[in-house]
């Protein structure tokens, strides 16, 4: 979250992105690992000095290095309060300042070597929560094939001007919207509309860039330049709502102004009451805030840890931390609650032939397609066991279906009006089908054989993964979907939602984000491109990475590493446990450090014997915030 606090800190003023998140990268500092090996060589060879005759050198030891720590916090101090920014580092720079002032070299050097501790912990856990995604622009194409004077020449796209005629191959992705031109297009448009049946195009018809080619070439007549054609929109999108959210306040932050003001409102009273410079130093000491510069970060990156084994990246602390209070979940469908692609769901046999040997022979013949549908009916074929033959003579009509033979049979597979017109019939009678399904024709001989059924179906975990999200606290589950509202109905009959949207916009899908923000903290999870404004503009956005969009991953604030629904809500139950450990071992070390600021204010505790104390609380700290490991 660019404009955010490094450390425990206050702002006066709002803090903003800036810039988009898609081009940020966190990195371990060397400066950083460079003050804690200082500080703890420092610290080390002052108490080896006297085993080689250097007593004398030893105070000098311990200050230099306790000063050169010093010098970097000053001014990291000094950045901060010009950004409007202070916090509790100030405590450890007075305490540190102190120490030396009087000569407790001792205090000083402990000090700092906790402070850079935490400096570099707090690092290292942004660079381990930020992996190098796949950038958002990866799959925009670089260039076309633009006809001129009748000859194709290889443009950049920056050049295509409406009215151009250009050649889009299989297998590649529209660079600009415009109109079929010659041709029939077969185009896979999930990654923008989220329909994951493929969608024909005949000349005249509209299409939209970032729309890939499953069949045959075809041509296309731009009508907008790619600047201004719709994936460039959904980028912008994306940018824009990353730019529009507000940074999350570190949780440390809330507890840092009170605890700032008690300890130089008790170091202060301590000193102009008892007089003596000693004690206050030794409160000072006692309240270098490590309960909040340590705890918080190792119980973050433990849950990071926790969350990466199980299948989940999460991009920062920040992002686990609002993960953990999510209650309201906005969902995809396509690619999210289901497959994300075309499968047979059922085979209508018209009586002569069973399911099975209807299946076997559709595949079979279909082994010498390409066709995206065909793929599908051969893997259905595959995953039943069926036995497949070789076709012969098999001849394709792009775009409409196949002919050929298998087993000495004359075999026709394709859509109704194909099936139809090679059997010579008027009509064909279709069987009932699910809403937004593929229904595909299959005929031996001179007959009907029947029809095999694809749709998009539901993941065989998305009702466990809804309940348990229930479960761990999710009060409101909607479904946003750009698909049509017959097919997202029927899918929703079968889970548990509070509401459906459909036939939604990219930008609409941002609407519903918004509005839902009234209910509580919102989780948005999907796989699109079409879902990436949605998910940058949600408090917590998932991606689901496997078969997920670049777009969407980069977008998102955690990306799902496995093909596994059920791991979100996973997700939200290690970031609540490591968030309430985290408070756990705030508050437990805040009120150690309370108490030895007490005991040092009445005399019972010296210089050295509050940094001493102060480092113990520390390690008691750190062990208990590395259970959110477990």
């Amino acid at each position: 979250m660019q404009g955010q606090s490094r450390r425990c800190k206050f702002s006066f003023k709002s803090r903003s992105t800036g810039i988009p998140k898609i081009e940020r990268h966190a990195v371990l500092s060397p400066l950083k690992l460079l003050l804690v090996l200082i500080s703890a060589l420092g610290l080390a060879a002052g108490f080896l000095a006297p085993y080689f005759g250097l007593n004398a050198l030893q105070a000098t030891i311990w200050g230099l290095a306790a000063a050169f720590v010093l010098l970097f916090l000053a001014r990291e101090i000094l950045t901060s309060l010009w950004r409007g920014e202070f916090g509790l580092d100030i405590v450890a720079a007075l305490s540190m300042s102190g120490a030396l002032y009087f000569g407790e070299t001792l205090a000083a050097a402990v000090v700092s070597l906790m402070y850079s501790g935490g400096q570099l912990l707090e690092n290292f856990a942004e660079a381990r929560a930020r992996s190098e995604m796949n950038t958002l622009l990866g799959r925009v194409p670089t260039k076309a094939l633009r006809y001129l004077d009748g000859n194709l020449s290889e443009v950049r796209i920056e050049e295509l001007v409406p009215g151009d005629r250009i050649l889009v191959r299989q297998g590649e992705i529209v660079p600009v919207d415009g109109k079929v031109a010659s041709g029939r297009a077969l185009l896979d448009q999930s990654i923008l509309t989220g329909e994951s049946v493929p969608v024909y195009r005949n000349v005249g018809d509209d299409v939209l860039s970032g729309s890939s080619s499953l069949d045959m070439a075809f041509d296309v007549i731009a009508i907008r330049p790619a600047s201004q054609s719709t994936y460039a929109g959904i980028v912008r999108l994306v940018k824009a709502a990353q730019e529009a959210k507000a940074p999350m306040v570190r949780l440390a932050d809330r507890f840092a102004m009170w605890f700032l003001a008690l300890t130089v409102l008790l170091a202060g009273g301590t000193w102009m009451i008892t007089g003596e410079h000693l004690r206050m130093l030794a409160v000072l000491v006692s309240a270098t805030p490590c309960p909040l510069i340590l705890a918080v970060p190792v119980a973050i990156i433990s849950g990071i840890s926790k969350a990466a084994r199980r299948g989940v990246l999460v991009k920062g602390g920040p992002v686990l931390e609002t993960l953990a209070r999510a209650s309201v979940l906005v969902i995809d469908k396509t690619g999210t609650l289901t497959e994300g692609r075309a499968r047979l769901v059922d085979v209508h046999s018209s009586g002569r032939r069973s399911a099975d040997e209807i299946l076997r022979l559709a595949a079979s013949l279909d082994q010498a397609s390409q066709h995206v549908i065909a793929k599908s009916i051969v893997e259905a074929a595959s995953e039943r066991g069926l036995t497949l033959s070789m076709p012969v003579r098999a001849k394709e009509m792009a775009g409409s279906g196949i002919e050929g033979h298998v087993d000495g049979k004359r075999i026709i597979v394709g859509g109704g009006d194909f099936v139809r017109g090679k059997l010579k019939q008027r009509t064909l009678k279709k069987p009932a089908a699910p809403p937004g399904s593929v229904v595909v024709a299959v005929a031996v001989g001179d007959h009907l054989a029947g029809y095999l059924i694809l749709a998009d179906a539901l993941r065989g975990d998305a009702a466990d993964a809804l309940t348990h999200l229930r479960k761990v606290g999710f009060t409101r589950i909607v479904l946003a979907s750009g698909d049509q509202h017959a097919v997202v109905e029927d899918i929703a009959a079968q889970l548990d939602l509070d509401q459906i949207r459909s036939e939604l916009l990219p930008s609409e899908k941002v609407d519903v984000v918004i509005a839902e923000r009234a209910n509580g903290v919102v989780l948005m999870a999907g796989d699109g491109v079409n879902d990436a404004p949605a998910l940058a503009a949600a408090d917590v956005g998932i991606s689901m990475g496997v078969r997920g969009s670049p777009a969407s991953a980069e977008s998102a604030d955690a990306v799902l590493l496995v093909d596994n629904l059920g791991r979100i809500a996973e997700a939200v139950e290690i970031a609540q446990r490591s968030r309430a450990i985290a408070l756990q071992s705030v508050y437990v070390g805040l009120a150690l450090s309370l108490g030895a600021m007490v005991a040092a204010a009445f005399g019972y505790l010296s210089v050295v014997e509050g940094a001493l104390f102060q480092e113990a609380i520390d390690v008691a700290v750190i062990l208990n915030a590395l259970r959110a490991l477990r």
